[in-house]
């Protein structure tokens, strides 16, 4: 008896994973199964947002799995990472890649392609891009941990229209995106689980690949944020500077108002950003955790401007105890309640912002009530049900774990 793939009839497609059930505090957070040798598999290791937070959660859930990833910026890993020893391949020797990761897009199907995974009984990747198309092994199961059916194949225009192409680089991706949604889609064949990140994920995963998947939400680690005794007057952003972010939207929005706005993280857009940014507006660029921290506490609001598949960001503000104004579409309908733990604008346009802004200024928010919320998706619960479920793969399908 090997591992049997079901493909679009997961037997613990019912199994509640949402965020507010939690297993018990008995549940163990490592897997009990000492004979399965596990390969965990990252996109890269270039960016330090909420993509790489929920692979180092996966790492610590996985304390035995050897890493693989393509490319990895030293400076951006965290120190849990660091303690890891990250399988590289050749692509972290490519000039400048560090610097022009993105450039060499093509290439990460093949670098995956070449990893060597004999031997790995399970692999288990974290994709928001190629990791899927990893190889697996006869015999090993592979379960992928799914941010998004890769945004720029399958969501072209919604991804690229607000990049500054030029016309010719332009068509040629179009062409080059059909392609490739060739390639993921076969990838995703032979994809035995997935887990989804947020609902609408899940709902991609079924329109893309017509697969079946759980929703996992990410974890935070609400140790990192207090609530504070008061606030002060700005609203906060903290995104990558962006097109498809639409950061404009929430600069817009203040310039308008008349509000104070900060804006911490750095991208391509932030000329065009700056550009347009009232005196009130500062832009920060990147900053520390600590400083993250204090000023998610000491925030008016959070602003959520852009659809995201899920978003960590409305969380660490809600264990901040501070509301969240985000576009009610995508992830934010998973992590902000409307009228409990934020606001919910309709369109992405900077007057319906507008509105939710002057609606949220006027409710009595309850920081302890908007902890509690971002409680419930804390890194021990991941760990647990990232475990049981995997826990449950292997006693059903691999016999080293019944040896």
């Amino acid at each position: 008896m090997g591992w049997m793939r079901n493909p679009t009839n997961n037997p613990f497609q019912k199994e509640s994973m949402q965020a507010n059930d939690h297993l018990p505090v008995t549940e163990p957070t490592e897997l009990a199964a000492p004979s399965i040798r596990i390969a965990f598999v990252q996109d890269n290791f270039v960016q330090a947002g909420g993509g790489e937070r929920v692979a180092e959660e996966i790492a610590r859930a996985l304390p035995t799995a050897k890493v693989f990833t393509t490319v990895t910026v030293e400076a951006r890993l965290t120190a849990y990472m660091r303690t890891r020893n990250i399988v590289k391949t050749w692509m972290q020797h490519l000039p400048n890649v560090k610097k022009y990761y993105r450039h060499y897009f093509l290439l990460y199907p093949i670098a995956l392609r070449g990893l060597n995974l004999k031997g790995y009984d399970l692999i288990v990747s974290s994709c928001y891009g190629f990791a899927k198309m990893l190889p697996k092994p006869k015999g090993a199961v592979h379960v992928c941990y799914c941010h998004t059916p890769t945004r720029w194949i399958w969501r072209y225009e919604d991804y690229i229209s607000r990049e500054t192409l030029n016309p010719v680089v332009n068509a040629v991706l179009s062409r080059v995106t059909r392609l490739l949604r060739g390639l993921d889609q076969k990838a995703a064949n032979n994809t035995d689980f997935f887990i989804a990140n947020s609902t609408v994920v899940a709902e991609r995963i079924r329109e893309y690949y017509n697969r079946d998947s759980i929703v996992m939400f990410p974890a935070i680690d609400c140790s990192r944020f207090t609530v504070a005794d008061q606030t002060d007057d700005y609203y906060l952003v903290i995104s990558r500077l962006a097109g498809y972010k639409r950061v404009d939207l929430a600069i817009q929005a203040c310039n308008e108002l008349g509000r104070k706005l900060i804006v911490v993280g750095e991208g391509p857009d932030r000329p065009r950003l700056e550009g347009m940014a009232g005196d009130q507006i500062t832009f920060a660029g990147r900053a520390p955790d600590e400083q993250v921290a204090h000023l998610l506490s000491h925030c008016k609001a959070f602003l959520f401007p852009g659809e995201e598949d899920f978003g960590l960001t409305p969380l660490e503000a809600a264990a901040s105890g501070r509301p969240v104004i985000a576009f009610g579409k995508g992830g934010a309908l998973d992590t902000v309640v409307d009228g409990v733990t934020g606001v919910h604008f309709a369109r992405p346009t900077a007057e319906s912002m507008k509105d939710a802004m002057l609606r949220a200024e006027t409710i009595a928010w309850d920081p302890q009530a908007l902890r509690t919320h971002a409680e419930g998706f804390d890194r021990i619960h991941f760990a647990r049900k990232f475990v049981h479920y995997l826990q449950q793969i292997i006693d059903e399908r691999h016999p080293k774990a019944l040896a």
